[in-house]
């Protein structure tokens, strides 16, 4: 049972000298090119932003017209700009030369494992993931984080026979078999939001179900570094009532470091774990965390859409790294689609990248900050 006196929530910008009392801040659920993101997130963007919003609108249009079906993003997905190597220098950089602290870093991409296969040779860093969990009508994020290394494929194996063909009455047994072993870290990854869209209602019987069912083999909750406040608070008074500790996932994207870090002293990823698991955890909420979330992510959109010489596959152009299932089945990246890019969609990138103006985005930080964030 986790005892909330023993979970606590730093902002770095109030308390600059919480980690000051540490040796080591941890980075967890962060993406690299390995992870495949939907294009759902455009519509959800454009709806905060009116000129995106009447871009987006018009695009949809002419798809239609041309097509004769609607636009449909969730057949299209796009890749985060930075290789493993990249995202695992990011993280630590921050840790290390912005905190003064050691780096512990779990990088998790959607239902793979390829990230640290690839570094494993270089740098001891864990085998996680973030596992995609049917449930009912909705899907809840699951990180799974350090897997022992010789069975790490095996047991990713089982948990993506379950996400591909759901066995209700398997779901528990799987759960189980990763809590067994007390090195690995089960985190429900951003209980509150609702990615397949089932409704707010029947989502939360889902959220109060999973729990219920599933919350014995569950490890903590995550206050997640690209989620509203509202909802992060949400999640922790659902801990708090699954007597479930919190602790941070930044669940970065783009080129912005990870806003939310946990603090220790621990020396290994499986020392740290066991603190977790003890019910002991210290978030520290970083000065990016104080950012409109919108703002933040139209950063993450430039990232996505910016050129990029050094990507680890040579993916110069975004849309090398944007993917799309045409009405034949075929999937190709929009580079190899297009012949000449739509002015609609040179619009729309010109639009993004002109956020980056200091003017506009002092405006845009002021229209869009959030009331009361500073009271986690």
């Amino acid at each position: 049972m986790s005892d909330p006196s023993r979970c606590r929530i730093h902002c770095q910008w109030l308390s600059p000298e919480a980690p000051r009392r540490f040796r080591t801040a941890v980075s967890l659920h962060s993406h690299t090119l390995h992870s495949q993101e939907l294009l759902t997130f455009i519509p959800r963007l454009a709806a905060r932003v009116p000129l995106l919003r009447r871009l987006v609108e018009q695009l949809e249009s002419r798809y239609e017209a041309y097509y004769g079906v609607p636009l449909d993003y969730r057949r299209g997905w796009w890749t985060p700009p930075l290789g493993p190597a990249q995202a695992l220098h990011l993280e630590q950089s921050q840790i290390e030369g912005g905190l003064g602290l050691r780096a512990l870093v779990s990088l998790t991409d959607h239902d793979n494992l390829d990230a640290p296969a690839e570094l494993a040779e270089e740098t001891a860093v864990p085998y996680s993931f973030e596992w995609t969990v049917p449930f009912g009508p909705a899907y809840f994020h699951v990180g799974v984080h350090n897997l022992p290394a010789r069975r790490a494929r095996r047991i990713f194996g089982e948990l993506q026979e379950y996400t591909a063909r759901p066995e209700p009455g398997r779901l528990r047994d799987l759960l189980a078999g990763l809590h067994e072993d007390p090195a690995v870290l089960v985190v429900w990854n951003h209980p509150f939001w609702d990615e397949n869209e089932v409704g707010n209602a029947r989502y939360l019987v889902c959220v109060e179900e999973f729990g219920r069912q599933c919350a014995a083999f569950l490890h903590a909750l995550e206050w997640n570094g690209l989620r509203p406040w509202r909802e992060n608070r949400m999640t922790v008074a659902l801990a708090s009532r699954l007597s479930l500790p919190v602790i941070s996932g930044g669940d970065r994207h783009g080129r912005e470091p990870n806003a939310a870090l946990n603090l220790t002293s621990a020396a290994t990823f499986s020392e740290f774990v066991g603190e977790v698991r003890e019910g002991r955890s210290e978030v520290l909420l970083m000065p990016q965390h104080r950012e409109p979330l919108t703002l933040r992510l139209i950063q993450n959109t430039r990232d996505v859409l910016a050129e990029d010489p050094a990507h680890a596959r040579g993916w110069r152009k975004w849309s090398d790294r944007v993917f799309y299932r045409l009405e034949n089945g075929t999937e190709q990246p929009l580079s190899a689609v297009w012949a000449r890019q739509p002015g609609l969609i040179r619009r729309f990138v010109d639009l993004v990248q002109w956020t980056s103006h200091p003017g506009v985005r002092l405006a845009l930080r002021l229209a869009m900050s959030e009331r009361g964030q500073l009271k986690p």
